[in-house]
């Protein structure tokens, strides 16, 4: 309704009411006789005519006997030249009637202009109009104005570092620089600058965005926000005038922050064999690089940034003096879930059952994004159950929902593919039991959900951040536990194992070619880590000959058969477990873990061996924990059977 009253339609109206109200009241009262013109002729011989008014064939007057008004309309059979002759000019002559008239109207010069400058004003006003939306909403020749929204503390909620949880390394990070802020003199005297630019890198999710908000929030100075993708656009040299505009607004409201969400939009490394020197990515990059650290001195001006892919970001932009600090935002640990679980669950009404120790256990992997969306997903469920409060078992349910989709009990299984289902999983399971390194066995079910048509999810007791060799060599062989299962039971192997073989290939190649995990081609990485287009090749290129290609070849099928015969081996061994599973999920359909467990009372379960952790370096943590681990949630989708949908899904 508000917008109503702002815009032009609201005027538009008022003016159509008051003309309205103009042509009915503007003119004075008058009454005027209309008469047939036979009426006139008979009164015009009776001498009863005072005066005419002849425009055309119109006849207007006055009546003697009444002095009133009249109006005529002479037929056009007759015409008014023979009126005029035969009738009027006589009286006219001996004096005993007035004849008035008037000559022809001529239209005034400025309504003969009207439809052209009519036509003009739509032509402005569309495109006007046009400019506006192509601008998103922006003014009128606006190309080069920075698109940075102000946020001030009357425009937005105030966000504090208490707000921030799971993140208490990366707030002392930033409140040195809240510190600097609200107390330059104490830093100026020991001789130390502020940091012009601090990188925080972390997968999505992780709260970068968040934490920048709450520093510009402790820190009481304004904030301006952008994305890297707003300085880029279809018109060359936009994008540099916008980031010269950006930084000439905050040298207005210093010292202010200013945050830059996806540097890795304008910021990718140049020379990239697209484009040349002439680039406009390239222009505003170099743009941006001279504001940050060029002849100008930036006083009061601290530059934010936030990406997930530092690996693409410019050297020159990551050189100290642009950006002196990078802020490793990651995957938070039990601890930091656990405050993650209490910010994101002070405003529901949990069941005094619910333990936030427990769910952040049961969530290794998970970011505040993730955490908070489960929280959202389970509120969601009470609700659809008409319950009161969230209960333990329903936050349960939106953990398997987020990890494996929902569940589809209305698809119509065939009792084949049901068994092959069932055993298929419980091979999985027995399997990952067996083993000594692999982490319990959580659930298993085969119920469809998602893409799967079941799944054996196994959550770690504790978070991994690095993995052995032995640990990737015994995720291989629970991998390929439900292949052997459906071989040795069934005598038949399906295409429900795909994404199973996919995976295991993957973790089999990175022992090889990554992390010198062979013995035959001893530790050296045989990888490129090069992406293309992100350096200065259109392709990736392979640093090994062919000899050494079929070496490599080898060995990874050699580490897949090797995982195979040691799957089978175990199921052999322990064929009669095997059917109790299966059967038993083909009665109730889900396991969970202490049914699971039930069936290995008799047979305590083999003693974990030490683990013995070999030094990794950092790609190796975040290669394996996306890949290998990936977010260490151990659940073995199997695919649709339907051959019309078969899609390889990687959790």
């Amino acid at each position: 309704m508000k917008s109503f009253f702002r815009g032009i339609s609201f005027y538009i109206l008022i003016f159509l009411i008051i003309l309205s109200i103009v042509y009915m009241y503007g003119k004075p009262p008058q009454t005027i006789d209309k008469i047939s013109f036979s009426e006139f002729i008979v009164e015009l011989k009776n001498d009863n005519i005072r005066s005419i008014h002849l425009v055309e064939n119109t006849l207007t007057g006055t009546i003697k006997s009444t002095n009133s008004q009249f109006e005529s309309y002479v037929p056009s059979v007759f015409g008014s030249d023979v009126v005029f002759d035969k009738y009027i000019l006589p009286q006219i002559e001996e004096g005993r009637i007035e004849l008035s008239s008037q000559a022809p109207a001529k239209t005034p010069w400025f309504l003969e202009i009207l439809p052209s400058i009519f036509m003009i004003l739509i032509f402005v006003v569309f495109w006007f109009v046009f400019m506006q939306q192509s601008q998103g909403g922006g003014r009128v020749m606006s190309f080069g104005k920075s698109r940075a929204k102000l946020h001030k503390e009357d425009e937005q909620k105030k966000v504090s570092f208490d707000e921030v949880a799971g993140l208490d390394e990366e707030k002392e990070e930033l409140e040195e620089v809240v510190d600097f802020l609200k107390n330059p003199k104490k830093y100026i005297d020991l001789g130390a600058r502020i940091p012009k630019g601090i990188l925080m890198v972390g997968p999505p999710g992780t709260g970068k965005t968040y934490l920048s908000r709450a520093t510009a929030g402790e820190a009481g100075v304004p904030f301006y926000s952008i994305s890297g993708s707003d300085f880029v656009e279809m018109f060359v040299g936009v994008g540099a005038s916008r980031v010269r505009d950006l930084f000439e607004q905050a040298k207005k409201n210093s010292p202010c922050i200013v945050f830059i969400d996806e540097i890795d939009a304008v910021g990718r490394k140049r020379g990239a064999g697209l484009g040349g020197g002439h680039d406009e990515r390239e222009q505003t990059l170099n743009q941006l690089l001279v504001e940050m650290d060029g002849f100008g001195v930036n006083e009061g001006i601290i530059i934010i940034a936030a990406t997930n892919r530092p690996d693409i970001l410019d050297s020159a932009l990551l050189r100290p003096g642009r950006f002196d600090r990078q802020v490793m935002v990651g995957v938070p640990d039990i601890k930091g879930r656990t405050a993650i679980f209490t910010v994101h669950s002070k405003d529901k009404p949990l069941d005094k059952g619910v333990e936030m120790e427990v769910l952040a256990r049961r969530t290794p992997g998970f970011t505040p994004a993730d955490i908070e969306n489960l929280m959202n997903e389970a509120a969601i469920l009470t609700a659809r159950k008409n319950q009161k409060s969230i209960k333990m078992d329903t936050i349960e349910e939106a953990i398997t929902k987020i990890i494996a989709g929902p569940e589809k009990r209305s698809r119509v299984i065939s009792e084949d593919e049901k068994k092959l289902t069932a055993f298929h999983e419980a091979g999985h399971a027995l399997v990952a039991r067996m083993l000594p390194h692999t982490d319990p066995v959580h659930q298993i079910t085969i119920i469809p959900r998602g893409r799967a048509g079941g799944f054996t999810m196994i959550l770690p007791k504790e978070d991994k951040y690095y993995a052995t060799k032995t640990d990737m060599n015994e995720r291989i062989v629970h991998l390929l536990g439900g292949r052997v299962a459906e071989q040795i039971v069934l005598d038949e192997i399906s295409t429900g194992a795909s994404n199973d073989l996919e995976r295991a290939t993957d973790i089999a190649r990175a022992m090889v070619t990554k992390y010198g995990m062979s013995d035959k081609l001893g530790p050296v990485n045989y990888s490129s880590s090069d992406e293309i287009f992100l350096g200065k090749d259109f392709s990736s290129k392979r640093n090994y000959s062919e000899d050494l290609a079929f070496e490599i070849d080898k060995e990874i099928r050699d580490l897949i058969e090797s995982a195979y015969k040691r799957a089978e081996t175990i199921l052999k061994d322990n064929i009669d477990k095997l059917h109790e599973i299966a059967n038993k999920l083909l009665e109730v359909e889900t396991l969970d873990s202490e049914q699971f467990e039930a069936f290995f009372t008799d047979k305590p379960q083999e003693a974990k061996e030490e683990e013995n952790s070999t030094e990794t370096d950092e790609a190796s943590n975040t290669e394996e924990k996306n890949k290998a681990e990936d977010k260490s949630n151990d659940v073995n989708k199997d695919q649709d059977k339907d051959s019309s949908d078969i899609q390889d899904h990687e959790e």
